[in-house]
């Protein structure tokens, strides 16, 4: 059975900003305890509205906006805006803007950890074990610990400088359920919840049953790199998680000219779209940009199209729709090549036209969401795809070609069929 997802979610397409980065905000929080903020950075995202709504997206995903030291993920208060981008006004005005613009608003939450300057860890560090919080983190009293602490914590996959929660804590699942609904209530209508995968399935479980509960049509969905996606679905209780999967094998497929990967991707995308809606990209705040990935720039168009025809709900990272390049790299800044400066991008007008028409195709065609998707014929620089939906009433074929052809032969199936105006190697059957 697929697990349903908000009414009005289907045919929307997301645009995903790195909140800190694309608004220039500073790279350190100059004080995490300023009760005023340091800057109004928000704002900049505002501005950016009007290019979402004419870009034909139906909703902005932003990484975090609250109190970090950092870059987002290394939390202080959830509770609050970070004072690099504003306060609470300049949220209040984003949400606005994007009521008054027809958009939709998701917010990326850090429940598996939190910064050192977490007020509760600095409690523990400073009080050790007579503090109230201990049983917050996962504390080793016998361990030599990170600098001078004194004692040992669990932290994010080696980086001590995010304190990992203890999941197992009454008290850590009644603040992160707090942290989820305060912000809907503020106007938030989602939640990314970031390193999905690292959260054990019941504490998301309980935070699901509880945000859902309070918020039925907000929507829920988890990062997750590899592994049982439709499984933690069902047992995490959120709508959906990120396909790494296809990701990977739409830039690897194209730059070994080997749509035999694509395919088998796409028959395990096509499974997994049988039981819940998945999160698609070309691009994200942690990978290396596509047109970076690409070895020949003209499969962009490919991928694209791909991405647009298949089941799932469709993220577009800022940047992505003018074919913005960069590497992420291994150490410090290494993902600063990723998350620029939205003043810093250059304009790709046709590009960008693609993904207008590739947008607005998606947001016509509603049923592609959740659409039944099938593998036609396949050979290492060409794939036919077929997505049903309506109980069989309308279908969509797509020819992926790495020929470079300019109008690609339609599938075999498609016989009959018309072509979809404006996009290269699509049909139609109503």
């Amino acid at each position: 059975m697929r697990r349903d997802v908000p009414p009005w979610l289907p045919g929307l397409s997301w645009y995903h900003l790195h909140a800190l980065r694309a608004s220039g905000a500073a790279d350190v929080n100059p004080d995490v305890s300023a009760s005023q903020p340091s800057g109004h950075a928000l704002r900049l995202i505002l501005d950016r509205l009007d290019h979402v709504a004419a870009l034909g997206c139906g909703g902005i995903l932003l990484t975090p906006v609250t109190v970090s030291s950092t870059h987002g993920y290394d939390t202080v208060d959830p509770f609050r805006i970070d004072q690099r981008l504003g306060d609470d006004d300049d949220f209040d005005a984003l949400v606005a803007g994007c009521r008054a613009r027809g958009l939709r608003l998701v917010l990326d939450g850090v429940l598996n950890h939190v910064g050192r300057a977490f007020p509760r860890f600095v409690d523990v560090l400073e009080r050790r074990n007579a503090s109230s919080s201990v049983d917050w983190f996962c504390i080793d009293w016998d361990a030599a610990g990170h600098g001078d602490d004194g004692f040992g914590y669990r932290d994010f996959e080696g980086h001590p400088e995010l304190v990992a929660l203890n999941h197992h804590s009454s008290e850590v699942l009644d603040w992160a359920a707090d942290v989820c609904l305060h912000w809907l209530q503020r106007g938030a209508d989602g939640w990314r919840f970031d390193v999905a995968y690292a959260l054990p399935r019941p504490f998301l479980a309980d935070v699901s049953r509880r945000v859902l509960g309070a918020h039925h049509d907000a929507f829920l969905f988890g990062e997750m790199i590899h592994g049982d996606y439709a499984g933690f679905v069902a047992e995490s209780g959120l709508h959906s998680v990120t396909q790494y999967e296809l990701h990977k094998a739409c830039w690897s497929a194209c730059n070994d000219r080997n749509l035999f990967e694509l395919a088998w991707a796409l028959r395990r995308h096509a499974e997994m779209a049988t039981t819940f809606v998945p999160v698609t990209f070309g691009g994200n705040h942690d990978v290396t940009r596509l047109a970076s990935r690409l070895e020949d720039r003209r499969h962009l168009e490919v991928v694209l199209t791909a991405l647009f025809v298949l089941p799932g709900t469709v993220c577009v990272y800022y940047g992505d729709e003018w074919g913005a390049l960069g590497e992420k790299s291994d150490g410090a800044g290494g993902d600063d090549a990723i998350r620029p400066r939205l003043d810093d991008l250059r304009r790709d007008v046709d590009l960008e036209d693609v993904h207008r028409r590739l947008i607005a195709f998606r947001r016509d065609r509603p049923w592609l969401t959740d659409g039944v998707l099938e593998i036609g014929a396949v050979a290492n620089e060409r794939l036919e795809v077929v997505v049903t939906g309506e109980s069989g009433r309308r279908s969509i074929a797509a020819t992926l070609d790495l020929t470079g052809a300019e109008r690609p032969s339609p599938p075999a199936t498609a016989v009959g069929w018309a072509a979809v105006d404006g996009l290269r190697g699509v049909w139609e059957r109503a």
